[in-house]
């Protein structure tokens, strides 16, 4: 038996009020592009930017051009500049909250220079804040490369960082989802990592808006969240009240229901790819913790765990795959077409799991149509037998 699932918004609601959320949305790809996994990206520009009014539409902020969006895995910078560019003017003409993804990988992977890094971040911050978005200061699989250490991250970002227009939100994202990040902030030790993340934000606290962490670790993301809280509390940080601190902004799709409900000490705001295929569950937990209701909030937000850590399972860097077939299940999108061709990087019995998690969770608006659309793709695959949630 389905469950029904959340009613779709009439109007434009409110964003919530008690936490602030992004979701990282996916591209779609344009299925009749002839192109090859290499590149270019060819996006089908309509069906992209009605995905982020979709989301808009519960809400939710947009992360954009962000590793949801195959930043590094398909969507090359040329791209990414224009998404940043086309969300951006979308997002001004409905008020839309936008924070847009910052990187280096104009670069090839290997052989660049720290001047090369900081010249590319430049670059790409420029069109972030041309746009009017918040930036995130994505991690650099350049920067890692060259295996710096704890002072070289302290000098690049404190440049970057003395030169924004607006707080910015650092990503830490760990290897689980880009193994070519292993050691970031300077060390394989996380404590040390840590250490680092923290100078650098203690330095400037007012250009940091927060961390989006991605580490899998909610034990470590809630001794990171305290910290943060402490960090720029004295100073207070630009747009937010003295004492407030810096945010911690969960990206952590396994643990997200009791991070960002929080406890005694503090709570953590989210910015996360699970929330792409989960945005009307996600407004509706989110307007229940509006309205006091925590436990209510863990009602909405527990159930679907078991989808999402489905997604995310090892190798955890193809959860966009999952991500994409879901939108295509639900009918935000007329294919089930990836940049780079990563549509073929899950299983037939992985993407037959997340339709039928999905479907015991009411994300359907048409039930019908995601069976009939998971039967066609099992048969075209020579798996003939019907998805049966």
């Amino acid at each position: 038996m389905t469950a029904p699932g959340p009613a779709a918004p009439s109007g434009t609601p409110p964003r919530p009020r008690s936490r602030t959320v992004f979701a990282a949305a996916h591209v779609v790809a344009d299925p009749r592009a002839d192109t090859t996994p290499e590149g270019p990206a060819a996006l089908d520009w309509d069906a992209t930017l009605a995905f982020r009014h979709h989301l808009w539409a519960h809400g939710l902020g947009v992360a954009e051009a962000m590793d949801t969006a195959q930043r590094g895995a398909g969507l090359d910078w040329p791209r990414a500049a224009e998404l940043i560019r086309r969300t951006a003017a979308e997002a001004r003409a409905v008020g839309g909250r936008l924070a847009c993804g910052v990187g280096t990988d104009q670069l090839p992977p290997r052989g660049a220079t720290l001047a090369g890094v900081r010249a590319a971040y430049e670059e790409q911050l420029a069109v972030a804040e041309d746009a009017g978005a918040r930036p995130v200061l994505m991690a650099s699989r350049q920067l890692a490369a060259l295996g710096a250490g704890p002072d070289a991250y302290r000098d690049l970002y404190g440049h970057l960082l003395r030169q924004t227009t607006r707080p910015v939100i650092l990503h830490w994202l760990g290897p689980m989802f880009d193994p070519a990040l292993a050691g970031y902030w300077g060390s394989p030790d996380l404590d040390a990592a840590t250490e680092t993340l923290l100078g650098i934000i203690a330095d400037r606290p007012g250009a940091v808006d927060g961390v989006k962490v991605s580490l899998l670790d909610a034990s470590r993301e809630v001794r990171l969240r305290r910290r943060l809280k402490a960090v720029g509390a004295a100073a207070g940080t630009s747009g937010k009240k003295k004492g407030a601190g810096v945010r911690c902004y969960t990206g952590d799709d396994l643990h997200y229901p009791e991070l960002i409900a929080g406890d005694a000490h503090g709570f953590s705001d989210a910015l996360l790819g699970v929330f792409d295929p989960l945005a009307p569950l996600a407004a509706e937990a989110l307007r229940r913790l509006d309205a006091g209701d925590p436990a209510g909030f863990r009602a909405v937000l527990d159930p679907t765990l078991p989808l999402a850590r489905h997604l995310f399972a090892p190798p955890t860097r193809y959860y966009k795959t999952g991500v994409v077939l879901l939108a295509w299940l639900a009918g935000h999108q007329s294919h089930f077409t990836m940049v780079g061709g990563l549509q073929s990087a899950r299983s037939l019995p992985h993407l037959r799991r997340a339709h039928e998690l999905a479907a015991a969770l009411g994300l359907f608006p048409d039930p019908d149509l995601a069976a009939a659309r998971m039967r066609a793709l099992l048969a075209v695959h020579g798996a003939e037998e019907a998805s049966t949630p």
